[in-house]
């Protein structure tokens, strides 16, 4: 029999790399059974259209939403709940966990990000959390260690499975005259694009040129604080710096056949973000599943995935390292390919269908255990 998933999480129309997971993983793990249903968590500003696999919607303004939330997902036989601390209502989003303990169902609960020295609410919520779920997901070796060190909380409910990558959208790859470095997703302050721009200034003896392509829409919540003061300051000094004529903006949401493309005719995806906390990038994957080469800061998941692997890793907020790796990419000859080719043994691991086949074995047992646990009681 086929298990009916419910989800919890921000989802589309809703713009943000939590939406874009949830809509992505329901998509593969119901696609050929039983439909599924989401239960939507929205904030004050977002679309409010609702997308038809949407059964139930949390407001943030609902103090006691939780409850309609957590009886939605009740007539499922799994929740997979999406966490991260910002989306969910009450202080660290602490909502989320009078939700899972009122689930009579089994339930998954993806962890997006794990601080290595979160507040001691962040720390306890977390712990609770864990607690209060039947399987927890991490998408990196390194998350997972991060919670099993500095959280109390049970190995055993662990499971690494990776964030999941969209396959190659048919159609030649467009190669530019010039070399094109690329670097997508929301924009706003730690997304280090001045110090790409800075590295592209260094770059401006090759013959040709590079170009440099920033696509994405600027954060809602930056626009919501600081409206688009982080992007005019880039176009600032993009003319100051002189590059602004090799630099394109596309403040605009790409659909995935239109950023496919982008993607597959960049020669460098540039990743060089400001964190040290972030254990997972959906862009990072994508990058790699597209077999194009990646330079990145040492953000824990660049570390993980690229050490050794198909790109190379640079100090934060140095635009000389970053510029000489670029260099390398472009002159070296073969390293470019080289690059590339490591991707190919982790790229199938990578794809939806695989990562969904891992949630679905997961809920599996999750639902067989339960099994175990009821049928000898009944009796």
């Amino acid at each position: 029999m086929s298990t009916r998933y419910g989800f919890l999480s921000t989802h589309p129309p809703t713009r943000c790399g939590l939406a874009t997971f949830n809509s992505a993983l329901a998509a593969h793990l119901t696609a050929g059974g039983p439909p599924g249903g989401v239960v939507r968590v929205t904030a004050p500003g977002d679309d409010q259209r609702p997308d038809p696999s949407v059964v139930h919607t949390w407001s943030s303004r609902n103090a006691a939403g939780w409850r309609g939330a957590a009886t939605a997902l009740n007539a499922f036989d799994v929740a997979v709940v999406q966490h991260e601390y910002g989306i969910y209502p009450g202080t660290d989003g602490e909502d989320v966990l009078p939700l899972l303990r009122r689930l009579t169902v089994p339930s998954i609960v993806v962890l997006h990000t794990v601080l290595r020295q979160p507040s001691a609410r962040q720390k306890t919520l977390l712990e609770q959390i864990v607690a209060a779920a039947g399987a927890v997901v991490t998408m990196t070796g390194t998350a997972r260690d991060r919670l099993l060190v500095g959280y109390a909380v049970d190995p055993a409910k662990v499971s690494v499975i990776p964030h999941g990558a969209a396959d190659a959208v048919g159609g030649p790859i467009l190669r530019r005259t010039r070399p094109h470095l690329l670097t997508w997703g929301l924009l706003g302050p730690g997304k280090g694009i001045e110090w790409a721009l800075r590295a592209l200034a260094r770059l401006q003896d090759l013959d040709p040129t590079p170009t440099y392509t920033v696509a994405g829409r600027t954060h809602p919540k930056v626009i919501e604080h600081q409206g688009e003061a982080y992007r005019a300051g880039l176009h600032r000094l993009g003319a100051e710096l002189g590059v602004a004529h090799a630099v394109d903006y596309q403040a605009a949401y790409h659909d995935a056949a239109t950023l496919g493309a982008l993607v597959r005719s960049a020669d460098v995806v540039l990743l060089p973000y400001d964190s040290a906390e972030q254990v997972t990038s959906g862009v990072l994957i994508e990058a790699v599943a597209a077999g194009v080469p990646v330079v990145a800061t040492p953000f824990p998941h660049a570390v993980e995935l690229l050490t050794g692997g198909p790109g190379l890793v640079v100090p934060h907020r140095d635009p000389t390292a970053l510029a000489a790796a670029i260099r390398r990419i472009l002159t070296e000859p073969g390293l470019s390919a080289n690059l590339a080719g490591r991707s190919r043994p982790i790229v199938a691991d990578l794809r939806w269908p695989a990562v969904a086949a891992r949630y679905e074995a997961l809920a599996g047992r999750l639902i067989a255990g339960r099994t175990l646990t009821v049928t000898p009681a009944a009796a």
